[in-house]
Order: C-alpha cells, then sequence, then structure tokens
C-alpha cells in the first residue's frame, strides 16, 4: 500500500449525541468531530459560517494603537506608504488596504518589492527604493516586518514611524514598531509603558483565536476598524463604506495563501466566494475570464486559476502587474493586464515543468529509499521564483523532506518543503556553518548557500533526518473520516456532507473507506495520454463510478475483493447527477489497518 491508512475511531455515543441535537446524521456529525467541532456550540458555528460571527477588531494585538497612529496621520494628510509582499496573500492586502484606506480618506500609495532584486520582507534596500519612490513618515509593512528588527530600527531613527500587519512568526524582542499588529503577539502586561515615552504599547489580549488568518484577513479587519471609528466621528465616508465589499478580495488571498479555512477564514471565504462569483471588480472579471472560469467560483478555480496567474508577476519578476489588476478601474484597462499575467503564468508553468523533469530524472536515477530520507538538488540557473513550487512537486513524487536551490554567483538561494514529523527550520539550525543564511518554519524554510556547500548540506540533512525519522514517518498518512457502505453515499447524503464546505487548509474533503467491494466492469484508462483510470465498483447492491487520477502505467489494478479509501462527491454530466469516488488507495478486503 503506498499509503498509512488512519481510520477514525468507531462511532461513539458522543457523536449520537451530537446527531440528535444538530438534526444531522452520525456521518456528519462524525466529520464534524474529526475537525475538531465536537461540541454542539462550535458545530453549530462551523456548519454556519455567518459574517454577525465575526469577533471585535478591536480585540487583536496592538489594534488601538496601530488605529490611533493612522487617524492622527490622517488628520494631519500625512503621507504613508503600505509595503507589502509579492505573493497573492500580500497583493491583495495591499489592494483591500489601498482602496479601503483611501475612501476612507487616507493619502496612501503602496510598493510591492522585486523577488530578485530586493529579496522577501522589509529588507534595507527594498525599504530604500520604497522611500525614493513614494517619500513618507508612515509605513504600513503587510504580510512581512514581524522579524524586521534592525530595518524598523532604522526607519525610526529616521523620523519614519512604522505599524506591522502581518501573520508570521514574531521576533523576541519585537520590532521597535508602533504597533505590531500579529495575532501571534502575546500581549504584555497593561501596565507596562515604553520607557522613553511614556505611552503605553501591546496591551490587547493574547488572542489565539485569530491566529488562523492571514495578512488581508487583518487588512480586512484594519479597515473595519477604522470604519467603525470614522463612524463614531461622524465620518461621511465611514458612514457610506460597505466593507463586505472586500470580500472578494479576502477570500482571494486567504485561499491563496493556504492558510486553514477554520474559525473567521471559514467565515470570510464562505462570503467572500459568492462575491467573487458576482465581483464588479474589472480586474477579477478579467483574471476570471482568461482563467476560463465561468459560474460559481470555489476554492479550486482561486487555487488553481486565479491564483497562480497573479503569483506568476512575482514569481517571475515583480508583482505590480499584479496590483495594477486588482485595482484598475475599467476592463480596456484590465483585460491587456490580465492577458499578461495569463501569459506569464504559462511561462511559470514551462520553466516549473522542465525544472521538475530535470530534479524528478536526476533523484530517480540515485534514489535509495532505505537511505535517502532527505532530498537536495541544486543547479546554476535555475529560476528561484519557482524553487519551492519545484520542492512541492517533487515532495509529492517521493514524499520526503526535498529542497530545491538555484541562482548564479556564490549565493544561491533555494526552498524547502517537508513532510510531518521533519521540522525544516530546526534541521537547518543544525547545519548552520553550511548555510549563508536561512529561515522558515516547520514545513517550509528557506536557504541561501554557496553552491559547492550542496553536497554536503545534503549529506548533513540526511544525517539529521535519520536521527529523527522513523520508517512510518516516510509513508504519508491518508486520513479517513468513517467505514462507509457503498449503498449509503446517496446523492442526498452527499448535499448533507456538502455543509462542511468550503474544504481547504484543515479542513480537508470528506474521505471515507468503502469496504468489500469489487469491480463490476474491467478498468479502463482514459484521458489524453491514458493516464486515468475509472473503474465501476459495486458492493452487490449498489454501484459506482470511482476515477483514478494520474495513474503510473505498471499501477496495479484493484482485483478479488478490496477495500477502497476515497473521496466521494457529486458529478453533474449531461444533466445528470451521480455520486462518483474519487480513488485514493486501495487494498485487499480484511487487510489490517496502517
Amino acid at each position: 500500500m503506498k499509503f498509512r491508512w488512519q481510520e477514525a475511531p468507531s462511532i461513539s455515543d458522543e457523536i449520537h449525541r451530537l446527531a440528535g441535537v444538530l438534526s444531522v446524521s452520525p456521518l456528519l456529525a462524525r466529520c464534524l468531530a474529526n475537525r475538531g467541532v465536537g461540541e454542539a456550540e462550535s458545530a453549530e458555528a462551523f456548519l454556519q459560517p455567518q459574517l454577525k460571527r465575526l469577533r471585535d477588531p478591536f480585540l487583536l494585538p496592538n489594534m488601538s494603537g496601530a488605529v490611533e497612529r493612522l487617524l492622527a496621520a490622517r488628520e494631519r494628510g500625512e503621507a504613508m506608504v503600505v509595503f507589502g509582499d509579492y505573493d497573492v496573500d500580500g497583493v491583495s492586502s495591499s489592494a483591500l488596504l489601498l482602496e479601503g484606506m483611501r475612501r476612507l480618506g487616507w493619502r496612501v500609495d503602496a510598493y510591492l518589492p522585486h523577488r530578485m532584486d530586493e529579496g522577501y520582507g522589509l529588507s534595507a534596500e527594498g525599504v530604500a527604493n520604497c522611500l525614493e519612490r513614494f517619500p513618507a513618515t508612515l509605513l504600513l509593512a503587510v504580510d512581512c516586518g514581524s522579524t524586521a528588527v534592525e530595518t524598523i530600527a532604522s526607519l525610526r531613527g529616521r523620523g519614519v514611524d512604522v505599524i506591522v500587519l502581518d501573520h508570521h512568526q514574531v521576533s523576541d524582542p519585537l520590532p521597535d514598531a508602533v504597533a505590531v499588529v500579529n495575532p501571534k503577539v502575546r500581549s504584555r502586561r497593561g501596565d507596562e509603558t515604553e520607557p522613553a515615552t511614556g505611552e503605553v504599547r501591546f496591551l490587547a489580549p493574547a488572542a489565539t483565536e485569530f491566529e488562523e488568518l492571514c495578512s488581508v484577513g487583518l487588512a480586512f479587519k484594519l479597515v473595519h476598524a477604522l470604519t467603525k471609528r470614522g463612524r463614531e466621528l461622524g465620518w461621511p465616508a465611514a458612514l457610506d463604506l460597505d466593507i463586505r465589499d472586500f470580500l472578494d478580495l479576502v477570500a482571494l488571498g486567504t485561499v491563496a495563501d493556504l492558510v486553514p479555512l477554520t474559525g473567521e477564514n471559514r467565515i470570510l471565504v464562505s462570503a467572500g466566494l459568492p462575491r467573487l462569483t458576482s465581483t464588479k471588480r474589472p480586474g477579477l472579471i478579467a483574471l476570471k475570464e482568461v482563467a476560463g472560469i465561468d459560474g460559481e467560483v470555489n476554492v479550486r478555480d482561486v487555487g488553481f486559476g486565479l491564483g497562480p496567474r497573479l503569483n506568476a508577476a512575482g514569481r517571475l519578476e515583480n508583482a505590480d502587474e499584479s496590483l495594477k489588476l486588482l485595482l484598475s478601474p475599467s476592463a480596456k484597462e484590465a483585460m491587456p493586464i490580465a492577458e499578461s499575467l495569463d501569459s506569464r503564468n504559462r511561462e511559470r508553468q514551462r520553466i516549473e515543468k522542465e525544472i521538475v523533469q530535470q530534479v524528478i530524472g536526476a533523484v530517480r536515477a540515485r534514489f535509495d529509499p532505505e537511505t535517502d530520507y532527505v532530498i537536495v538538488e541544486g543547479q546554476l540557473l535555475w529560476h528561484i521564483g519557482v524553487v519551492g513550487i519545484v520542492a512541492s512537486r517533487v515532495l509529492q513524487e517521493f514524499y520526503r523532506p526535498t529542497f530545491i536551490i538555484g541562482g548564479e554567483g556564490d549565493a544561491w538561494r533555494g526552498s524547502g518543503r517537508s513532510i510531518e514529523g521533519f521540522d525544516l527550520a530546526s534541521a537547518l539550525r543544525e547545519c548552520d556553518d553550511l548555510l549563508i543564511k536561512h529561515g522558515g518554519h516547520a514545513m517550509a524554510a528557506g536557504v541561501t548557500v554557496h553552491p559547492d556547500r550542496i553536497d554536503e548540506l545534503r549529506k548533513r540533512l540526511n544525517e539529521v533526518a535519520r536521527q529523527r525519522l522513523s520508517k512510518d514517518h516516510l509513508r504519508p498518512k491518508l486520513r479517513l473520516d468513517a467505514v462507509v457502505a457503498l449503498k449509503d453515499l446517496t446523492e442526498d447524503r452527499m448535499k448533507e456532507l456538502g455543509r462542511l464546505e468550503p474544504f481547504g487548509m484543515g479542513n480537508s474533503p470528506v474521505q471515507v473507506i468503502v469496504p468489500a467491494l469489487r469491480l463490476d466492469q474491467p478498468a479502463k484508462r482514459m484521458g489524453k495520454e491514458n493516464q486515468h483510470v475509472r473503474l465501476r465498483v459495486t458492493d452487490g447492491q449498489a454501484r459506482a463510478d470511482a476515477v483514478w487520477w494520474n495513474v503510473p502505467p505498471n499501477e496495479a489494478m484493484p482485483s478479488g475483493s478490496f477495500d477502497l479509501a476515497c473521496a466521494p462527491a457529486l458529478n453533474e454530466y449531461n444533466g445528470r447527477v451521480t455520486v462518483q469516488l474519487k480513488l485514493l488507495d486501495w487494498r485487499a478486503a480484511g487487510s489490517t489497518p496502517g
């Protein structure tokens, strides 16, 4: 078996009680419990993700301080600049803040750094170029800045105040910003004052309940807070502003940033996807057209259609074009930009595919699953804008922590992606003497390394991994919600399970074991390259189609009596709706789990 099947525990009395309280099936109740919402109150909120359940934005750490500084800037007519990031979260955050704050009366511009020339985050070079282009005395760092201690200290010394609006890990101590609005900030005591100014700072309570938000969600919260304060002060612009107008941007950035679709993100995306469907923004209308998205927009459309096209500009060069698209006032202006982004995305796909083929070919030629615990590959001129995506693709192929490194000169840059059980940031600390620079977290990290050190880095990381990983770690888990008879996977049951949507990070699609099946018809290859397989399965009472995507030519087909691990879903074809099983794995019926 390719996967380790991790079956959910059997139905308990608590599941039956939850089903009774909510008036839902035991299967839906089980799925709720498997997602950490097994209490009636939290489960009801999960099934009804309503905007009225959003919490007060002023509960976020340091939001009050950020708002007061921004109010002062507005009153004085002070020039300010938003310094964003070049990914979809950073671009959508910047667009939301520019539009919202301009409508509320601020003088504000935006700057997005160049990935190749200025690097990631609030770099000294990026900030210098930003302030040369947009002289300002207040800088709002969005989707970055939580660890930029030196840069923010330098800005403060030059008379430039900084507000950080970010969701990444924070430094200790925090940067010396006016306010760090970040859910990961743990509050200081309320009576603590800043010695130099007597200013009371960091008063808000610790806000673990906001930790799922990415930066566009925080940008929405900031505009919400500014609108609330503006209405208290009687601003006509605040009275006229409907912050729900920004939910299309919030859904776009939240889905694309792969943060958990739980808590407030679930509410924001549930409300935002319909607004993406009916958006009036010329830029998003044009982007949907070039992406071939017509009709109701779902999570997959954002993740595989809209997001990659907006990301393409920042990956290959500069994300200014993506920001300009989101702010475009007309279809005439928007469509050429959308077409350009579509072209850039095709170029990104070409570059990515070429590198993926090179890496997989090289790894397959020497890969030993018994001894190779970490994959590290590097080559001159591999495009650093796509190495992270390539690392993800290679990890999917071999299920090993993977670093892909490229560039030129004496300092190549790379991205790593990991598997459950292996902390990349911790492992890189064991390689500090081999690296020019490194950073990140458990599942994703970045490195800068001299090309002559790549082989040694591979050897060292494998030594670390062999100490920390067991053989079981190297087989991916397949988390399965329940064992369900084929006859119970009806159209009505699937519609009920649809209440769990939107699916995404932190809320995976329902995956079940359907036991004791046989083939009702021989398996049939399909697709342009015969890369997919269609099966007709039966348990002797019910029948259903199963589809197995991207199946290698020599893969063994289910035979005899077998269990399927699958994701059931409704499929509509030629006006007929049926239940279809997306095959994930199979095993002989009665095999021992695991």
